[in-house]
């Protein structure tokens, strides 16, 4: 499966069927964790795979994962220090590992606002400093939603998504860029319209201008002051990265991540990162 394929594919799972993971995947998903350690900041991101059963029975009950988690045996969860942009760092690092998780048939779900970090972070051995943004279940999705997690799925707004005219612009933030015009980069843009975000608000905004992508955040007021530290859009942001940057590399498109702020017209979004092509 390509990383497009599995951008494609992959869908919040809240409901697991109750199979332990063979050997085979475990080994995949610990690949996984090695290897998607670095953000494109820099920050150094650890992964580890928790057993359900060695958590607290706080950390799986309502409120503790949604409320809404049914059947998970494993959990993907992290730390990183808590330095400028790491939120970032962790969203891209995190998502890779997803995406390779859908990529081995699994099912998976980010829980980055409202689980109890208890558990895992005693897991996790937290250092000093480090903190644990988002974790998520990984296993086999079950066959059929529970009716809590097809109205979850409902009030959150998970299988819409924001039209493209809402998202990406040009040389400002008034004039929509169409498919048409972003031509072979129609594609990496369809790839992060369609990533997973908390509460499904897509946060992210991107700019085109003179072959550089820039990328603002819409901030939603209140989210920074509900889950501090963890800068719950921050990590947003950072899976919109993983998912141009892969989906472009992946069809031919050359470009790397900078940050240096264009003065563009831009009104009350927050600039980010860039990212320019180089073909």
């Amino acid at each position: 499966m390509t990383f497009i394929q599995a951008i494609e594919r992959r869908i919040s799972c809240r409901t697991y069927r109750q199979l332990p993971l063979e050997p085979e995947m475990i080994e995949g998903l610990a690949q996984a964790l090695l290897s998607n350690t670095k953000g494109p900041f820099g920050s150094r991101v650890r992964f580890a795979l928790i057993r359900s059963d060695r958590l607290g029975r706080t950390e799986l009950r309502p409120p503790g994962t949604y409320g809404v988690i049914k059947g998970a045996r494993q959990f993907i969860a992290g730390a990183v220090l808590d330095n400028p942009r790491a939120m970032e760092d962790y969203g891209y690092c995190m998502e890779k590992t997803i995406l390779a998780a859908t990529a081995m048939g699994l099912g998976t779900c980010w829980l980055g606002g409202t689980f109890h970090r208890t558990g895992f972070a005693g897991r996790m051995n937290l250092a000093e400093g480090e903190l644990l943004p988002a974790v998520s279940p990984v296993g086999y999705a079950s066959d059929q939603r529970s009716l809590r997690e097809r109205v979850f799925r409902f009030g959150a707004g998970s299988d819409r998504r924001k039209p493209w005219e809402d998202l990406f612009y040009e040389r400002g933030i008034v004039t929509p860029l169409t498919k048409d015009s972003a031509g072979r980069y129609a594609t990496p843009l369809e790839c992060v319209r369609i990533a997973p975000s908390a509460a499904n608000k897509q946060p992210w905004r991107i700019i085109r201008d003179r072959g550089a992508y820039h990328l603002y955040l819409k901030r939603t007021p209140g989210y920074d002051r509900i889950f501090a530290p963890i800068r719950i859009q921050n990590i947003d942001m950072g899976i919109a990265m993983c998912h141009f940057e892969l989906s472009a590399r992946e069809t031919g498109l050359d470009g790397g991540w900078t940050v240096e702020a264009p003065g563009i017209p831009s009104g009350d979004l927050e600039y980010r990162v860039s990212w320019i092509a180089t073909s």
